[in-house]
């Protein structure tokens, strides 16, 4: 029989590779959707991607300029978040390179900070009315704040809780990747039903509908297994209560 040495020997590795693994993928597909984002509203404005539904464009190219002012901001800012904020969480960069891991992290803060300003008044103005208000702008603020209460932990040297606050905070910047892994998915599920283009924009409608919370809660709900799985600090709802000892 195995002693509980080799026991965690030979389990260590899988581990390993399985985390380098799932850190390859988050990687890759943060940088393949930050290029799709922002380079699909570089070959042209807003007005003339519109008439060819290029993503976004029909709805924020009749909206006043300082809508569409945020609309870039938040695309180029959340496009760069989303491409840095694997990086804080590769494991040799913050052994070998501290110096230049904080740099990362610092500019991922300044663009969560500048892009969710754009988010937040792109909300009030999503194609999914008052679904997408409600749900881009609960993931908005969440996005400030989660990284916020990660960066005052680390001017604190609070380390458990900044990686703790990080794994939140990376979680609703990958909503970016996961509302079109949805929207893909959910639109493929209604496919047999599609008979002509009222159908098909019905189930667009259906599908983008329940995106702006879709996309965000399940990420939140993974990272906060996550850091319970790390031992990390986790969010608590009731604060347990404080063992008060006598006086000898």
């Amino acid at each position: 029989m195995l002693s509980q040495t080799d026991k965690r020997r030979a389990v260590g590795p899988r581990r390993h590779r399985g985390g380098a693994l799932s850190w390859t993928w988050v990687v890759f597909s943060s940088i393949a959707i930050a290029g799709y984002f922002v380079g699909q509203y570089g070959e042209g404005t807003l007005a003339e991607l519109a008439p060819d539904n290029v993503g976004l464009a029909t709805t924020y190219a009749v909206r006043p300029w300082p809508v569409q002012i945020a609309f870039y901001d938040h695309i180029v800012f959340a496009g760069l978040s989303l491409v840095l904020g694997p990086w804080q969480f590769a494991r040799g960069l913050r052994r070998r390179r501290p110096g230049l891991h904080r740099a990362i992290g610092r500019a991922y803060m300044i663009c969560i900070a500048l892009g969710s300003v754009g988010a937040f008044v792109m909300s009030f103005f999503s194609s999914a009315g008052f679904d997408g208000f409600f749900g881009f702008c609960s993931l908005d603020l969440l996005w400030a704040w989660t990284a916020w209460r990660g960066y005052r932990a680390a001017r604190e040297r609070d380390i458990r809780s900044h990686q703790a606050w990080m794994l939140r905070n990376f979680a609703l910047t990958y909503a970016a990747v996961t509302l079109r892994l949805w929207l893909g998915t959910l639109l493929v599920a209604q496919l047999p039903f599609v008979q002509d283009d009222v159908a098909y924009q019905q189930i667009w409608n259906n599908a983008y509908n329940v995106i702006p919370f879709l996309c965000w809660l399940p990420n939140i709900v993974v990272a906060e297994l996550m850091v319970r799985r790390r031992g990390l600090p986790a969010l608590r709802l009731v604060e347990p209560p404080r063992v008060v000892r006598a006086a000898e």
